[in-house]
């Protein structure tokens, strides 16, 4: 495939572009490199990888990117509540406008497969805590990431159906693990660094559930999509992760505390969260087959390692943050 991979710096883009090259295929990440590029420096000198440095909002840099391609990974976004909260209009311009207009401008290219990089935030607050979401249940955004993913969804699924376009949404769980382009931001990799490097935790709502999935297990969910008959993808969404792999945040701490025994946490109890949610994964494990290679022990061990290890030596730089 010639792939175009909107957002590949970034903290999911950096780990599927080389398994996509290694699968043979031809890679072109457009990226404005909000965080820095170094993260594609393993792949750059590869013969099927090219970069274009620009914003996904600029027309004519879209209409280049696109040209010659055949295949969207459309992960550029804006990510996560907080940040989507303390700019909420270029929250929109982004995920919403500029996604909207890849979608238009895909389609007119002649763009058949358009993989979004969506998520289980989009569930909410689970209605009934004892049970478990899918792609069936209703979805109930509480923040402005989430309200901006559920439109772009909801765009594409009412565009599936026409001249061979082939759109597909992949609801990511929280993610965690190592990336080129490495996060300290996310729920996993934050409460496993400060319980080791500053030694006292604060969580908040530590009875509310999440599931998690690793950054390798993400890309490799996309790369199955890829290559997965039409049929089975068109139109479709799947939530990405392990029914297994849902976790409350006490559970979370419990797990980190063998790396981080003299750690102090501070647990801020809460009687109501936005978000509370437990998902359940069947669909993309039933019907492609998917499973997870990795569980949050392993993430957990490997941040550690990475921490121990000084492999990182400013886990405060605004790099490692989105």
């Amino acid at each position: 495939m010639k792939i175009l991979i909107t957002g590949g710096a970034g903290y999911i883009g950096s780990t599927v572009v080389p398994l996509l090259l290694a699968g043979g295929h031809s890679v072109r990440v457009l990226d404005l490199l909000a965080h820095g590029g170094e993260s594609l420096l393993g792949v750059w000198c590869h013969p099927d990888f090219e970069f274009i440095h620009g914003d996904i909002r600029d027309h004519a840099t879209v209409q280049s990117a696109l040209a010659g391609r055949d295949t969207v990974v459309h992960l550029a976004a804006m990510v996560g509540d907080p940040a989507c909260a303390r700019e909420p209009e270029l929250a929109r311009a982004i995920n919403l406008g500029a996604s909207l207009a890849l979608i238009d401008e895909s389609r007119s290219a002649g763009i058949k497969r358009f993989i979004f990089a969506s998520t289980c935030s989009n569930y909410g607050k689970m209605t009934d805590p004892d049970h478990y979401v899918d792609e069936e249940s209703e979805l109930r955004p509480v923040s402005l990431y989430a309200e901006t993913k559920v439109s772009v969804e909801l765009a594409l699924l009412e565009s599936t159906g026409c001249d061979g376009w082939c759109p597909t949404p992949l609801r990511f769980s929280t993610i965690y693990g190592v990336s080129p382009r490495m996060r300290f931001d996310l729920t996993v990799n934050e409460f496993t660094m400060e319980m080791l490097t500053k030694r006292h935790l604060i969580v908040f709502g530590e009875q509310f559930w999440r599931p998690y999935v690793h950054v390798c297990d993400a890309a490799r969910a996309i790369n199955l999509v890829l290559q997965s008959p039409p049929e089975k993808v068109c139109g479709r969404v799947f939530n990405v992760g392990a029914t297994d792999q849902n976790f409350q945040k006490q559970q979370l701490v419990d797990l980190i505390r063998p790396y981080a025994p003299d750690a102090v946490v501070e647990f801020i109890h809460k009687n109501e969260d936005p978000r509370d949610y437990r998902v359940s994964f069947s669909r993309i494990s039933e019907q492609l087959g998917f499973s997870t290679t990795r569980t949050v022990p392993q993430g957990i061990g490997e941040v550690a390692r990475l921490v121990r290890e000084n492999v990182v030596s400013n886990f405060t730089d605004q790099k490692y943050r989105n």
